[in-house]
């Protein structure tokens, strides 16, 4: 029993003070990964989330699937799924929840975290108060929760905003901006017009649920009842739910940080007056057994704040794919405008300009110019509107938060602030790949890793004879290519069988692309007329003369020709993929973006990959052998197909597969690090959109790791993970290590990093 009798002294919140080496306010994806990363690289974490759940827009609070430059396989960024812990979260939530639940979402994030002994997770607890350094800096920031009426003072050298509308930096005093730039500040030519808007809105979801039953639905008062104000009402589907309405959307005139309550009521409007329409208005008989299962709480936003660091991305850096000296990251989603109007416009709902291909981020736009220790992550950084359009998407936010969490720890260890670490940036980049991270046209070998001074040696390595046929034909019914990595100089002559309706020409043509890492086939080297009669089974061989001045990825292109079919085949390799030039009506308008005068953009054909069970490839035989695999690739860098397949795989019918490092003298192993083929071409959608499997088919699901006298050293019969971090329980000591390639999940086994460390 308590009993606390009245005073006149006024009573004050329980308070609890907390120190770390690194505080993040913001819990979304982007603040996750950040604390992750920063607790794996040793750091003491605080992580301050406002919700009840980690997750931010990609929680089952919002039910926002989580994106980012693969552009749900819509545009031409092969391989593009971001690496590191965001790609460890998608992975984990494929197993555990193919379906894409958002509340099966929510555990993943939660086991992540929970995971790491030393993160502090605080839920439920709002910041709202700093105070600074003499220096300029963040001392310390206050935050309040209300589930258990405390105030927590917490206390760190260093903080990481991740909070979306910026809490953190706008109470600290950092430069921010707000809305659209004009279009002469950065020669930015899709600037938007006044008409259409400066701001992008919030968008509230719904579920619905099949309850086999008749269901009656009576709308609220406040519902929305003049549905004309709705220019798009009729391309809405009684079956249509969550992602699909990403489109009611309000809120881009509006103040859409201090009017978020008044932009929520409005979508609340709009929700149940569709539903009321849905239900009662008689056009939606298939809606009678559906009821509202959940309506969204709190709204998803898009945009607010912006912070200002020390270079602000511009509309130029995504679409020219400009290089930059200190990128950290990558982006490719596109840039993605709405007007301001959303669900009450009559244009467009959006517009989605794509460049040809990914393009990077510097560590100078993730760390705030005037505050000398607080780090951006999220849609916060510093970008201007336009490049914003493409850097906000929550992937994309979380694979630059793992830099930030990176960039933290050699901050914490040098004793030096975000900016001066610029001097540091390639024992960044080193760090960053060796957990994961894809950073383009930037590949540093790792100098700790032991292998580099070892020499490799395997028990086969796969020469792609053919594509053997599985009795499946494709018509022509549009252009289709296969992309193949093909090394330098002559090569092979291609052999393939088809059929054809009538007599008639296939015009075959041998592309590349124009710059150097990208998958846009913007150039013809050849082209070649086949002439074929009427029939199957006609036997064409391809022989193109030009060589190849460097290793790169072409596209053999069979161009339109309805008349005639190509056989498929089952099999399926790393690092090798079938397009069609086609479109995804998500993310693009035809199969070709065509640019407006003055508007900056590229005009280009999308060649484009279809979801498996699609997507097989074309059945064809090479002469010789197609060679796109070397074990000179499993240390190089990169751990994904990027100018060349950058993986090795053993031949398919080697009974024994194996590959081992071998050094002079021998070497101590504690860590050993693996990656094999994560398939970072598929999108993997947190929420809403299903997938075909529940592990990655290309990783390897049963090996085994050897040293000296063929003594195990670690064993696995069931991985269902793309890299393994193997920390073995004693130093190992030896001059060999080997592993074995003792069970696939189907497709050739491949490996796209092998390394190891004392």
């Amino acid at each position: 029993m308590h009993i606390e009798n009245a005073s006149d002294a006024l009573r004050t919140l329980q308070t609890r003070t907390l120190s770390a080496d690194l505080a993040v306010c913001g819990g979304g994806l982007s603040g996750v990964c950040a604390a992750v990363q920063a607790a794996r690289e040793g750091l003491q974490v605080i992580l301050v989330q406002d919700r009840p759940v980690l997750g931010g827009n990609a929680s089952s609070e919002v039910r926002l699937w989580a994106l980012g430059a693969t552009s749900h396989m819509g545009n031409n960024n092969r391989w593009a799924r971001e690496g590191g812990i965001i790609d460890e979260l998608v992975v984990e939530n494929l197993y555990r929840n193919p379906e894409g639940n958002p509340l099966l979402f929510d555990l993943v994030l939660i086991d992540k975290v929970q995971a790491e002994a030393k993160i502090t997770l605080l839920l439920d607890t709002a910041v709202f108060a700093v105070e600074k350094t003499p220096e300029g800096g963040i001392a310390m920031m206050r935050g309040f929760s209300s589930q258990n009426s405390t105030l927590y003072e917490i206390h760190a050298p260093l903080f990481c905003d991740a909070s979306g509308d910026g809490i953190l930096g706008y109470l600290s005093g950092a430069s921010y901006r707000i809305g659209a730039e004009d279009a002469d500040e950065f020669d930015e030519g899709l600037a938007p017009d006044e008409d259409y808007g400066e701001l992008l809105g919030h968008t509230i979801y719904f579920y619905t649920k099949d309850t086999g039953a008749p269901v009656d639905y009576v709308a609220p008062d406040f519902a929305l009842r003049d549905l004309s104000k709705i220019p798009r009402l009729n391309e809405i589907g009684a079956k249509d739910y969550g992602c699909l309405l990403w489109w009611f959307e309000y809120g881009g005139r509006l103040d859409t940080i201090h009017d978020s309550a008044s932009i929520k009521l409005e979508l609340w409007k709009v929700v149940y007056g569709v539903w009321d329409h849905i239900k009662n208005s008689g056009a939606f008989p298939d809606a009678q057994n559906l009821t509202l299962e959940w309506v969204g709480h709190i709204p998803g936003k898009r945009e607010s704040r912006r912070f200002i660091g020390d270079t602000m991305i511009t509309q130029k850096d995504v679409m020219e794919q400009r290089h930059f000296e200190d990128a950290v990251s990558f982006g490719g989603w596109a840039v993605d405008l709405h007007p301001a109007d959303g669900v009450y416009s009559d244009k467009r709902p959006c517009n989605q300009y794509h460049s040809k291909g990914v393009y990077q981020i510097p560590y100078r736009a993730l760390y705030s110019r005037d505050i000398p220790n607080l780090f951006l992550a999220g849609r916060l950084i510093s970008a201007s509107h336009i490049a914003f359009g493409s850097t906000r998407v929550m992937m994309t936010g979380a694979h630059n938060a793992q830099a930030v969490g990176t960039a933290a720890a050699l901050c914490h260890e040098q004793k030096i602030c975000p900016r001066e670490l610029l001097r540091h940036i390639d024992v960044l980049r080193s760090r960053l790949q060796r957990s994961g991270q894809f950073i383009p046209h930037h590949h540093l070998p790792d100098a700790q890793d032991l292998c580099r001074s070892g020499t490799f040696t395997a028990s086969s390595t796969f020469a792609i004879r053919s594509f053997p046929e599985n009795g499946e034909w494709q018509k022509l019914d549009s252009s289709r290519a296969m992309l193949l990595p093909m090394k330098a100089g002559a090569l092979p002559e291609m052999t393939l069988k088809l059929s054809s309706e009538t007599k008639t020409v296939l015009k075959v043509e041998l592309r590349i692309s124009e710059r150097q890492g990208n998958f846009t086939p913007d150039v013809t080297l050849e082209s070649l007329e086949i002439y074929l009669e009427r029939g199957g089974g006609q036997s064409v061989h391809l022989k193109f003369d030009t060589p190849l001045e460097e290793d790169q990825y072409v596209f053999l292109c069979l161009m339109k020709n309805e008349a005639v079919s190509v056989p498929l085949s089952d099999l399926r390799s790393t690092g090798i993929l079938s397009l069609a030039n086609g479109m995804n009506k998500a993310v693009a308008k035809g199969t070709r973006q065509e640019a407006e005068a003055g508007s900056g953009i590229d005009s280009f054909e999308f060649w484009i990959p279809a979801r498996r069970p699609g997507g097989k490839n074309l059945a064809l035989s090479f002469e010789p052998p197609l060679e796109p695999y070397a074990t000179a690739y499993l240390n190089n860098g990169y751990e994904r197909p990027f100018l060349r397949s950058n993986a090795w795989a053993a031949d398919p019918e080697d009974p024994g597969a194996m590959l081992t490092c071998r050094w002079d003298q021998p070497v101590r192993i504690r860590r050993i690090l693996l990656a094999f083929d994560g398939d970072h071409d598929h999108p993997m959608e947190s929420a809403q959109l299903g997938h075909p499997e529940r592990v990655v088919p290309y990783t390897l699901k049963h090996y085994r790791i050897r040293g000296d006298q063929n003594r195990i050293v670690f064993e696995t019969e069931e991985n269902r993970l793309p890299r393994a971090d193997i920390q073995l329980e004693a130093l190992l000591e030896t001059s060999s290590l080997s592993i074995e390639l003792l069970e696939s999940r189907g497709t050739p086994a491949a490996l796209t990093a092998f390394r190891c460390y004392s």
